[in-house]
């Protein structure tokens, strides 16, 4: 219950009129109301009065100091954002970045994004590329290190597009990566390159944009090649998700295929692991999220293997290499594939691990894609199916 409400309701069973509690909070009737209907943030003062009027034992003030710490949270936030999103804008603006050296804290920051929530990695990385760009502002750098420090900027600047895009701003995360796509040209960086494509079609993809998000990937193939990491098993995956979405099976698959062959050809791995890396599972997980955005079949049956797959590797391999929002949604894709099999149960039994994680794990994608699975479930064909008609509840409690 809000500040708002909870004040109301204590009003009200006390049966004291608005005009009585004016009296006490020392506010007119009017102040009051926008109060009791939010309108209008009550200060700390009101708070302390009507809990002293209305003899609420201090539940009042606890709330309203939840709350106002809440709004002072999300304050700090909007500023980060604000500061990132204007630095990225920089550095795409920039001609000629003078490069000082290669920032401390990219690799860490690159593995522990996959266990942690965006937020506190957009600060990390906003915090880290600040640095950067303080370097590059003065031009207080050694020549061998120009090229070190690009490469940094660019992956601070992509580790920032994937939080805007996890807390479901594709606009920032996008101008985020054409900055670290910059970067990753004035450094001369292939394999950079290549990430930005797929990451820049990632975010058409979260659009649903997926002719821009089919051109992002192709126009990456050009820096691929030679066993160089990843890089291209990632962009493959990626057109398979496209071409899965365009209601291409036959494509689709055989991208994924395409990815499996890129995986054998790998010489030298990637420079960095984490959220820059491409793992064994990650890949299986991309081919479970392709294939449920076709017709069920054997599409359903071969994305219900490549999700489990990599839900087993995830959990028995590194920790380093576990991507906890990706092995949540791997969950939901999982249940996804099970419903286009009617196999319910499974469905539900699937989604019991996300259905239990606290709010701020609630990631834009866990959403949006649990929003589709409570759809399905709510078709005419599974009118009456008790486990059917508990999970689409379980979900919408989520959301709301």
């Amino acid at each position: 219950m809000t500040f708002p409400e909870l004040l109301r309701t204590l009003r009200m069973d006390a049966g004291m009129s608005l005009a009585g509690l004016a009296q006490h909070v020392h506010y007119d009737r009017t102040s009051l109301h926008h109060f009791e209907t939010g309108r209008r943030p009550a200060p700390l003062e009101v708070a302390e009065a009507a809990d002293e009027a209305l003899q609420a034992d201090g539940r009042l003030v606890a709330q309203w100091q939840a709350e106002d710490l809440e709004r002072r949270e999300a304050a700090a936030a909007h500023r980060t954002r604000a500061a990132a999103l204007a630095m990225s804008r920089d550095l795409t603006a920039l001609a000629d970045l003078d490069i000082a050296e290669l920032q401390e804290g990219v690799a860490v920051t690159a593995v522990d994004y996959l266990a942690s929530p965006p937020g506190p990695m957009m600060d990390r990385a906003h915090t880290l590329r600040g640095e950067a760009f303080e370097r590059i502002r003065s031009g207080h750098h050694r020549a061998q290190d120009r090229s070190d420090l690009y490469v940094a900027a660019g992956r601070l600047s992509g580790v920032l597009s994937y939080a805007l895009l996890d807390m479901g701003d594709a606009d920032e995360a996008l101008e985020h990566a054409t900055a670290a796509g910059r970067c990753a040209e004035f450094a001369g960086d292939a394999e950079l390159a290549a990430w930005v494509a797929g990451t820049k079609s990632l975010i058409a993809r979260f659009q649903g944009d997926y002719g821009r998000a089919l051109e992002y990937v192709r126009d990456g193939y050009q820096w691929v090649g030679h066993g160089q990491g990843t890089g291209e098993a990632r962009l493959r995956c990626g057109e398979a998700q496209c071409l899965a979405n365009l209601g291409n099976s036959r494509a689709a698959n055989a991208a994924l295929d395409g990815a499996e062959k890129a995986r054998e050809r790998i010489r030298r791995p990637d420079t960095l692991e984490g959220l820059f890396g491409f793992s064994r599972a990650k890949q299986s997980y991309y081919a479970g999220s392709s294939l449920i955005w076709l017709q069920g079949g054997h599409d359903a049956e071969r994305a219900q293997r490549q999700a489990l797959e990599a839900i087993d590797l995830w959990q028995a391999g590194p920790v380093e290499e576990r991507s906890l929002d990706d092995e949540r949604l791997a969950h939901i894709y999982l249940a996804t594939a099970r419903v286009q099999l009617d196999d319910v149960e499974g469905a539900a039994d699937a989604l019991s691990a996300v259905l239990s994680l606290p709010v701020e794990d609630q990631i834009s994608w866990i959403v949006k894609r649990m929003d589709r699975v409570a759809g399905m479930l709510s078709a005419p064909r599974y009118a009456g199916n008790q486990t059917a008609a508990e999970t689409v509840e379980a979900i919408n409690a989520l959301a709301a």
